[in-house]
């Protein structure tokens, strides 16, 4: 059974930083590029931020690049989204997300359009001014 656990959330003033983790388990996730998204309250939910666990491609949002850094750890089968100098308007529900990238050569920029397989619950981030 495919697991993607978040944690990591919380409460952080503007400014602050957070490192999000992604959990991964039950299968084998080097040919899946894992993304971030996030979700705030009446909104759409957007990409953030992936990674390609076979190279390290990495690709962000507009908004968050430049201060946010998207990373893997093969050994714990573990995705990290470190945030730094978050704004009120980065307060959302944040997901981790893997999408099979077999047989294909996406390039990064293809990332927030794929078809993500596997969810996790999410956890939330609220930034207070």
């Amino acid at each position: 059974q495919v697991q993607l656990v978040e944690s990591g959330g919380g409460l952080v003033q503007a400014g602050g930083s957070l490192i999000l983790s992604c959990a991964a388990s039950g299968r084998t996730f080097v040919d899946y590029v894992m993304g971030w998204f996030r979700q705030a309250p009446g909104k759409e939910r957007e990409f953030v931020a992936a990674v390609s666990w076979i190279d390290g491609s990495t690709y962000y949002q507009d908004s968050v690049e430049g201060r946010s850094t998207i990373s893997r750890d093969n050994a714990k089968n573990t995705v990290y989204l470190q945030m730094n100098s978050l704004k009120p308007e980065d307060t959302a529900v944040y997901y981790c997300a893997a999408a099979d990238q077999r047989g294909t050569s996406y390039s990064a920029n293809a990332y927030p359009d794929l078809t993500y397989d596997y969810w996790g619950q999410g956890t939330q981030v609220t930034v207070s001014s």
